[in-house]
Parts: structure tokens; sequence; C-alpha cells
């Protein structure tokens, strides 16, 4: 690791003030990811601004039945609240499944929505790799790719995002707050936030220089039932090969709302809108629901060692639908 200077913001303007442009600035909370890449000298910063004791850590009500949630609250206490395992229950489902109790316990939410991939060959500095060094091409397209993305992918890069939340705050149409230079603010729908790779797998976000992530909004929790599905290698500590985010409402034996969000296919967390639009008016049956899942992959284009993740998410999907209409998800 490389010596960096390192200053511990006392409030939202102060953290901004010290990401100058001039410098290569990292902003520090639970540090669970950062502090990794920095160690295998994939991150250099020549700065980092602990943010971790800004007041942005509170878990709030929203005008209409919303929450808001702060940057820096806990991915444990987010799962545990208790309005987010009432009226959000896939999100606090989706959190649990992703890494370990210790890990959640530091990780914060706003470090989870920007935390980097784990694709082997970005970790590895003798591999080539467009995201960690641009234009130097990129060895998973003909490598050992069993983890690597199926759908949105590019001729530059076939990285997965890593994250469980993300996913479901995909499903719940999150909106991320973020500060900027001069106190200027915006709100980001989750949809938008995260990136394709096209000809820049580099760019992740639609962050810019210095914006800071200060809360993530909830909107009121839609009708239905909704649950979290996650297929992995291992029972625990393991990322996503695919999971599924679901939330189903049903009225009258057809389907009156749906949303259908994945994870472990795609370079950010993936909306399935297709699936959810033949969804919408048709029968709650195991008909539309395989008819669902085979529109939701409809333009996959998997490699070498991951065709499988093809027919998984499709049997996922089936699965967390027919689950959700028996009864087997959580209520919302």
């Amino acid at each position: 690791m490389r010596p960096f200077a390192y200053t511990r913001a006392t409030s939202p303007a102060e953290a901004i003030d010290a990401a100058t442009p001039e410098a290569s600035v990292k902003y520090l909370a639970g540090g669970t990811n950062l502090v990794d890449l920095m160690r295998e000298g994939i991150e250099r910063p020549e700065r980092v601004v602990d943010v971790m004791r800004l007041s942005l850590a509170a878990i709030e009500e929203l005008v209409g039945g919303g929450l808001r949630i702060g940057a820096t609250a806990r991915n444990s206490h987010v799962a545990h609240d208790r309005r987010v395992r009432e009226r959000y229950p896939m999100l606090a489902r989706a959190i649990l499944n992703g890494a370990s109790p210790q890990l959640r316990n530091m990780a914060t939410v706003g470090g989870n929505l920007v935390q980097r991939t784990r694709c082997p060959y970005f970790y590895d500095l003798a591999a080539a790799c467009n995201k960690r060094e641009p234009g130097a091409g990129c060895d998973a397209l003909d490598g050992y790719n069993r983890t690597h993305a199926i759908l949105g992918t590019s001729a530059n890069c076939i990285a997965v995002h890593p994250s469980d939340m993300c996913v479901a705050l995909a499903a719940l149409d999150a909106v991320v707050h973020v500060e900027g230079a001069g106190g200027a603010r915006r709100a980001i729908p989750i949809v938008d936030f995260h990136r394709l790779p096209g000809q820049t797998p580099h760019i992740e976000t639609a962050l810019e220089s210095g914006e800071l992530i200060t809360a993530i909004d909830l909107p009121p929790a839609p009708a239905g039932r909704s649950t979290y599905l996650k297929v992995r290698d291992r029972a625990s500590f393991a990322f996503a090969l695919v999971s599924v985010g679901a939330l189903l409402g049903v009225e009258e034996g057809r389907i009156a709302s749906a949303r259908v969000a994945l994870g472990g296919v795609a370079h950010k967390p993936w909306r399935a809108r297709a699936a959810e639009d033949l969804l919408i008016g048709a029968p709650a049956d195991e008909a539309t629901f395989r008819r669902a899942a085979e529109r939701a992959l409809e333009g996959a284009r998997p490699r070498r060692h991951n065709a499988f993740k093809v027919e998984l998410a499709k049997r996922l999907i089936f699965r967390t639908l027919a689950d959700l209409v028996a009864g087997a998800g959580d209520g919302a």
C-alpha cells in the first residue's frame, strides 16, 4: 500500500472540499472493500477522506410512507430495522444474504452502492483489465469466465456487480441522494446510478468527481409479496451466481403489479423490465412465470464457461414468482 494523506471530515461540505479535483481522492466509510483494494495496489488514492463520523446514519420516515436511509448506516442496522423488515422485507433479506455478520456490521449502505467487482482478473495486476487500466484489454473474455456477466456486456468488460443489496434497491425503485461542490444536490434513480460497461467499464457509476452519497430514499412499498433468492457456490459469504429480487401483487388471479431484478448476471443490478411488462395483467400461473423467465433472459450473451447462468436464471425467476404466489415470500 502506497502512502496517502488522511482527512477526517466533520461535515459533508468538509468532505467534499477535501476531494479536490487535482488529487486522486476516495471516501472511506466502513472500508470493507476500499481497504482491500488499496492493500492489493488496485486503488491508489493520494488522499482518503474518512466520512464515517458524519451525521448520515439515521433511518427516517418520509412523508407519504417511504424511508430515508443515511449513507453511513451500517448494513446490519438496516437489515434489522423494524420498518425495513416489515415494509421492505426483500431489502432486509438481500442484505442478510450478503457477506458475513462481521462485514455487515462494518459495511455501510453508501459503500455498498460503490463497491467494485470481484472479477479475479480485476484483482490480478498481471492480467489485462479495462476496468483497472482503460485500454489494456479484458482477459476474462477468453479466460475462465464462469462467474461473469451474461446480460448488458460489451467487448470491453464482462464483470458483474457484486451487491445483493443493490438488486433489492433496483426492484424497489430507490433513489440515491448525492451532494457535490458548492452544496449542489442531485437525486439519482438507482436504475441509473450504476452504468453498463460499454466503451468505458472503468466508469462504474453516475457520480461526478467529488460527489458524496448522503442518503437512499425508498418510496412507499407497493402492495404485494416480495422476496430475494440467491444461488451461490457455498451457503455463506459467497457472491451470487444468480439472484432474484421480486415483488408480485395478485388480484383475482391476475398479476396487478410486478417487479423483477437480477443479480450476478450483469455489470449493474439488472431490472428485468420486459419480464415485468409480460407479467402485469397476465394470469398468475406457471405458464406466465415461464414466459416471463424466458423474456428476462432474451439477449443474453454467455461466454464459454458461464452459459449455465442462462438456464439457472430462468429457473430461479420461475421459482421466485411461483413461491410468491404460493405465499412463500415475505409480506410487503
